[in-house]
């Protein structure tokens, strides 16, 4: 059948170019893009994975670049410490230097001390200066807060790291299920019956006492309370139907001991009680302590718990650690809050506490019930060098040093195991998540070149088709004669 008006053959000709058109564009798209997706009728549900993978990975990309900053903070804190350290341990040597007072002038021991004012006006300097930005580091603007601390339980609260929810806090139970002991050793004896010589150790060193004839306990007492400094044992004389006399550690704990050995004379000594067993040494014992109903490290009078979302460090009052009754309080706020993952979330940040490193805050050190600070070095201060207080200034300078050096390992922790951990993680994710996207929307470049020269030769085709479509009707002219 041969029509003019209607050309069916041209008509499917033309449908067919189109359609071969439309796929030869397609893969010059895909070509000149290197996407397989360029819109969301390429692939519809590939283009919404694709676009969340996409979202994600921009999110573990933020989330990377916020643990190398928070990384830049700690390591700007961590060199203001290591500065600090240095002037401690020059501070420790001006002390120990200035202990030999048969061989130093007053000049040197006045030059001594200006250089130690001049140490500790540089390590407030350094504390109050050490920034990142308009952030101060080390001035105590990073620590956590408390409330309801309860100053006869719980004399220090050093929080390391906690998570608080937006407008919450952090509950936190303290219990004491057994005691912290000192190192005790009783003698019951009373007054003296014949000359005694004894030698005293304790965590501080040694000291050699001898008494005469008849020396009452009390007496003994003073005596050896006159060399607390030097042993780090104190004595008291109680009378309770007999007078006995107890020495005693001055702190609490496992690390803690007492040793009194008769060298002449008699002098017999029990442990823990007047009638307890006869015994020339003692130790402390930790106690058992539950903080969320988590086992803390004890050690004497302190407690550490490291469980989950909080970490902290508390310090309980000697007669609050010796009994067995419980104490609460909380975490408000503070702190360094670090978002070191995908989603902005309270399991995805890290948290850090920086305290004060001024001298006020460095050094707490209890000699007799009297707390000392490193401030307590300085000129017309309880432990300055005319106070001859050597051996006290030297321990508060040592406990400086600890408490800085365990700063400085505490950051380099958090930037080995929280931070270089974290961004070495979100690294092969976003890898693992880049290769699947890819798969999804990137072009495969040897299809899509196969495909284009396929559709170009279905174009050419089509073309020649509609070419002779278009000629078809024209034979119906030959009818006409």
């Amino acid at each position: 059948m041969t029509r003019i008006n209607t050309n069916v053959q041209s008509i499917i000709a033309r449908r067919v170019l189109n359609t071969q058109s439309m796929a030869m564009n397609r893969s010059l798209e895909r070509l000149s893009t290197g996407l397989r997706i360029n819109s969301g009728r390429d692939d519809p549900s590939g283009l919404i994975a694709s676009e969340s993978l996409r979202s994600t990975q921009v999110a573990i990309t933020a989330a990377v670049a916020n643990a190398r900053r928070a990384d830049s903070v700690v390591s700007v804190a961590e060199g203001s410490l290591r500065e600090v350290n240095s002037l401690l341990l020059e501070l420790e040597d001006l002390v120990d230097r200035s202990a030999n007072e048969g061989g130093l002038s007053s000049d040197e021991v006045a030059a001594n001390q200006l250089q130690i004012d001049a140490i500790l006006t540089s390590i407030n300097r350094i504390a109050n200066n050490a920034t990142f930005g308009d952030l101060k580091l080390l001035n105590g603007n990073f620590d956590f807060t408390t409330s309801s601390v309860t100053s006869t339980h719980l004399t220090d609260v050093q929080v390391y790291a906690a998570k608080i929810p937006d407008g919450g806090y952090r509950a936190v139970t303290v219990e004491v299920q057994t005691s912290s002991t000192q190192a005790r050793l009783v003698y019951a004896g009373g007054t003296l019956a014949a000359n005694a010589s004894f030698q005293i150790r304790g965590n501080y060193g040694t000291e050699l006492l001898s008494f005469a004839n008849g020396t009452a306990t009390s007496a003994i007492a003073f005596a050896v309370n006159s060399t607390t400094e030097l042993t780090g044992v104190s004595a008291s004389a109680t009378a309770a139907g007999t007078s006995y006399l107890t020495f005693q550690s001055l702190g609490y704990g496992d690390s803690e001991f007492v040793s009194v050995n008769l060298l002449d004379g008699t002098f017999a000594l029990v442990a823990d009680s007047p009638t307890g067993s006869a015994a020339t040494s003692d130790y402390g014992q930790d106690g058992t302590v539950l903080i969320n109903g988590t086992a803390a490290t004890v050690d004497g009078l302190d407690a550490t718990v490291n469980a989950g979302s909080i970490n902290f460090k508390l310090t309980m009052d000697t007669d609050f650690a010796q009994s067995a009754t419980s104490t609460s309080f909380q975490i408000t706020g503070g702190g360094a809050v670090f978002s070191i993952a995908p989603e902005v979330s309270l399991s995805g940040q890290a948290t850090l506490g920086l305290g004060s490193v001024t001298t006020g805050t460095l050094g707490k050190q209890t000699i007799n019930t009297t707390n000392h600070f490193l401030s307590s070095l300085g000129s017309g201060q309880i432990n300055d060098l005319n106070s001859k207080n050597f051996a006290v200034a030297q321990r508060v300078v040592k406990e400086s040093i600890d408490q800085i050096s365990t700063l400085r390992g505490r950051l380099g922790a958090f930037q080995r195991n929280t931070l270089d951990s974290a961004i070495n993680s979100l690294l092969v994710t976003h890898e693992n998540i880049t290769a699947a996207e890819s798969a999804i929307r990137d072009a495969d470049f040897a299809v899509e070149a196969s495909e284009l020269t396929r559709a170009q030769i279905l174009v050419n085709s089509s073309m020649m088709t509609l070419t002779a479509a278009n000629q078809q009707p024209a034979s119906a002219l030959q009818l006409l004669g």
